[in-house]
Parts: C-alpha cells; structure tokens; sequence
C-alpha cells in the first residue's frame, strides 16, 4: 500500500516537473523566434531607443515581419553584410508597412526605407501609416566588394519615430549597360496650385512656354553629342501633365528639388 502511494507521488512529481519543463521550452521557442533575426544585425543611433522583434501578428506571408518600434526620434535599422561584384548594378525590394511614422524634420528622405549603410544611397522612404507597399533600392556597387543593405526606420540625415514592418527581401543583379545613350524623361505641368510659406501661387504655361521649353529639350540633347563627340547622345521623352501641381519640397539629401502631386 505505502509502495503504491509512493509510485503515484513519484508520478505526480513526474508529470508536474515535465509540464513545468514544456511550459519553459515553450516561452524559450517564443522568445527565439521572435529574436532570430537570420544574420541581420541591429543598429541604432540611440542604443536601447527601440526594440526589433519578429512579428507574427502583422506580416505579409506566413513568415514572420521584421518590426522596428521606435517611441522616440531615432536611426534603427536591420541590416545585413552581403558580397556584390565590382561595378555592376543591383535592385533590392521588400514589402514595407507603416503606423504613425513621422520624421524630426522635414526631409524627405527620412522614414520607412532601404539603404546603404553609411551612404546617401536608398530608397523612397515611407511616412505615416500606410498598408503593405513595395519599395525598391537600385545602385551601382562600384568598386565596393561587400556593403551592408540596410531595412530602416529613420535615415542618413535623420532620425524617425513610429513603428515599420518589413518582409519579402530580394536582391538580383543586374546587367551592365555599355550604350552610350541617356534617356530622360521630362515633364511639363501644365498648371501649378500650390502654397509656399502661407501664400498661395496660381501659374500656367501658354502654348508658346511649351514650345520654348520643347526646343530647349532639342538643344539639350544635340549639345549632348557635340560636346562629347559623339560619345553620349541624349534621347528625351516629353510628358505633358494637365493634373494640377499641388506640392513642392526640397530634399537636402540629394539637392533636388522634388515636385509631384505627392511627394
């Protein structure tokens, strides 16, 4: 009888110490899959401003996202080492997703995007909340042999704060293009509506403006080949907009000026 009762507390003491066990393997496997970044290493400009984790709630396929929280202003991204040829143009894409994120200033190149670490080079960045969207990063490796492709919350010249999902990573060479003709696409809009420091500006381009600015194109692309020798040739693709101009901003990252519907 004692034997028997002993047997079944040994049991007892068995099967509690085992769920205890599955109950600890159990929150371990959570907390190694939302952790396992696959080789992507965390950088921030603020250490221990954000947090990285592997989301299985909000994705775009079965595989978990890659999530980025950001509660303060900062520069964080995931980013992994990867190996390029020399001089050989190459596109990264993934599927990015925003909630509230907004940049410290300005400047358009700060938010959701791809990048080169250390370089000005990226993607469009993506503010705001905006659902599933697909973004892209092409570039030429030049004499680089390795670099570091970077999925980031914030940028270059700046820092961001929200939150930014990001998944279904490609990268593909390209092949080089030895032709010596430049094509360009130039755009004329028609009108322009826009606002600038309160004050509203109201323009339109006559018929004559579209033809001056047809024949400087022509100019453009015959001075092309006449001061290289025929070494670069300048092909010119005109597309006359009539969608009012609503918007215009200026991007210190790259000295241009940025003019769309939205930018």
């Amino acid at each position: 009888m004692e034997q028997n009762q002993k047997k079944n507390k040994h049991k007892i003491s068995y099967y509690i110490t085992l769920a205890i066990l599955l109950v600890i393997l159990y929150f371990v496997y959570q907390y190694y899959i939302q952790n396992n970044f696959n080789d992507f290493v965390r950088s921030e400009a603020k250490l221990y401003a954000s947090k990285f984790m592997r989301d299985n709630e909000v994705k775009y396929t079965e595989k978990r996202s890659y999530k980025i929280t950001s509660k303060e202003f900062n520069d964080a991204m995931f980013y992994k080492k990867i190996k390029v040829n020399k001089n050989q143009p190459y596109k990264v894409t993934c599927m990015v997703k925003t909630s509230n994120v907004q940049a410290e200033n300005e400047n358009s190149g700060i938010g959701a995007q791809i990048s080169i670490e250390d370089t000005t080079e990226r993607s469009v960045a993506i503010s705001g909340t905006q659902n599933w969207q697909k973004i892209e990063l092409i570039f030429n490796s030049k004499d680089r042999e390795e670099i570091n492709i970077g999925f980031r919350l914030g940028g270059y010249l700046g820092k961001a704060k929200g939150e930014a999902w990001f998944s279904n990573f490609t990268i593909e060479e390209g092949i080089s293009d030895n032709s010596n003709e430049w094509k360009f696409a130039c755009f004329i809009f028609k009108t322009t509506d826009v606002t600038i420091n309160g004050k509203e500006i109201k323009l339109e381009v006559t018929k004559n403006d579209i033809k001056d600015i047809t024949n400087t194109i022509e100019l453009f692309e015959k001075s092309c080949a006449n001061l290289s020798n025929r070494k670069m040739s300048a092909k010119c693709d005109i597309y006359e907009i009539d969608k009012p101009l609503e918007k215009l901003s200026y991007d210190e990252t790259f000295r241009i000026l940025c003019i769309s519907r939205r930018c």
